[in-house]
């Protein structure tokens, strides 16, 4: 929902780190699979309960994150990277619901479960778009940076990371915190797919196949 306002600050930021890192030959793909195994690594660190780790984990993949994309405009935007890059988080964003099912599952699982569900809900409706949007050659106005046609709603990329800040902190709260998102999700799914219902209503395209 705040994403398309915080990116322009964002990008301001990570711009100078950016170029010098690009200067020394490290390339975007490379931030963005060292994003994904720093991430990846908050789910033992939640099992065991290590929150304030796992916290820091966290931050640091979201901070690579922002600075692969930063890195790309500086040098060469590419489809592959666009691709890693949105399958990551993606599944990032699975990972940390089942680090806290693991950490306590009798309290935790189901809400993690729910959350995951509706992750996937929110997840398919934004790929879906995004796949029929580049068949009719549409591009987002609102995110032209992005690598792909980038579908706002509630819960987007700002709204997560700031769930996941206040789960580590407050881990106790889990459940009730991940039962929140997940009706939000649902929420932003339902809007999603309203809007692929109204922007492809028309015959536009409509003769290619889905293969």
């Amino acid at each position: 929902m705040i994403d398309r306002f915080l990116l322009p600050m964002q990008h301001a930021v990570l711009r100078p780190p950016a170029r010098l890192i690009a200067a020394r030959g490290v390339t975007a793909d490379q931030i963005t699979l060292a994003a994904f195994g720093i991430g990846a690594l908050a789910v033992p660190a939640l099992a065991a309960g290590w929150y304030g780790l796992a916290l820091a984990l966290i931050l640091t993949n979201r901070a690579l994150d922002g600075l692969d994309g930063a890195v790309a405009r500086e040098t060469q935007a590419t489809d592959r990277g666009a691709f890693i890059d949105i399958a990551a988080d993606f599944l990032f964003y699975g990972l940390v619901p089942l680090g806290f099912a693991l950490a306590n599952p009798p309290a935790n699982a189901l809400a993690a479960a729910f959350l995951i569900a509706s992750f996937i809900g929110t997840g398919s409706s934004f790929l879906a778009f995004a796949t029929i949007a580049a068949r009719r050659g549409e591009a987002s106005t609102a995110y032209p940076a992005k690598g792909i046609y980038y579908l706002g709603g509630l819960t987007e990329g700002a709204e997560t990371i700031a769930l996941f800040i206040a789960m580590c902190l407050w881990p106790r709260a889990f459940p009730i915190l991940a039962a929140l998102f997940a009706i939000l999700c649902l929420f932003t799914t339902g809007l999603r797919w309203h809007w692929g219902w109204q922007a492809f209503s028309s015959a536009k395209n409509d003769h290619r196949t889905d293969a």
